[in-house]
């Protein structure tokens, strides 16, 4: 198996023999159900999708909350409806993580951009605005790509090369060092790096 998907509970820390002292993010990670199997014969590509957190009113279409893909190698003996849990991982693994970040709402060029602000001064009119943005006559508009406000966060954010530093399997949970992408309670998407 590959990955896992589960929940961000929060941060806590770990103690080292030698006294250091290490942040990880702990995450919630159930049995997840093996909901389909892909191959290469049928869909051109080995894969396996896992589930997590059956409906109440499981529909003919739908019966998880969430469903998420993993690639498999061609020669995995799994079959659907196989159980998932944190058995595949180990203490000092290298996996990536994915997940949903916090959105922040419309936000101005200083806080999305990181741009520095204008002199605070009496008489300054150009104190937190973006300044100059185009170009004049021609080509009179405003060049694609341009940073401008708008909406930040809520986009999904991928951390690699992340290191699990706790495991517990009796209570599925998952430390994993630093800190990762998204709230508490949300979806996180953990996969092994090979």
């Amino acid at each position: 198996m590959t990955g896992i998907i589960g929940k961000k509970l929060g941060m806590t820390r770990v103690i080292q023999d030698d006294g250091r002292v290490i942040p990880i993010t702990v995450l919630h990670c159930e049995p997840n159900e093996i909901t389909q199997v892909k191959t290469v014969e049928k869909d051109g590509y080995p894969a396996i999708v896992l589930g997590l957190s059956v409906l109440k009113k499981p529909r003919k279409t739908k019966k998880f909350h969430y469903l998420k893909e993993f690639r498999v190698d061609e020669k995995a003996e799994v079959k659907k409806g196989d159980k998932v849990s944190l058995e595949i991982f180990s203490e000092g693994d290298t996996v990536s993580v994915s997940g949903k970040a916090k959105g922040k709402g419309f936000q101005g060029v200083i806080k999305r951009h990181k741009m520095s602000r204008g002199p605070m001064s009496h008489g300054s009119h150009h104190k937190r605005q973006p300044g100059s943005v185009g170009a004049c006559a021609s080509p009179a508009r405003i060049h694609r790509g341009k940073k401008l406000p708008g909406r930040m966060g809520g986009q999904t954010t991928t951390l690699n090369s992340a290191r699990v530093m706790y495991i517990d399997v009796k209570n599925n949970l998952l430390g994993i060092k630093g800190a990762i992408p998204g709230g508490n309670k949300s979806v996180i998407t953990i996969t092994k790096v090979s």
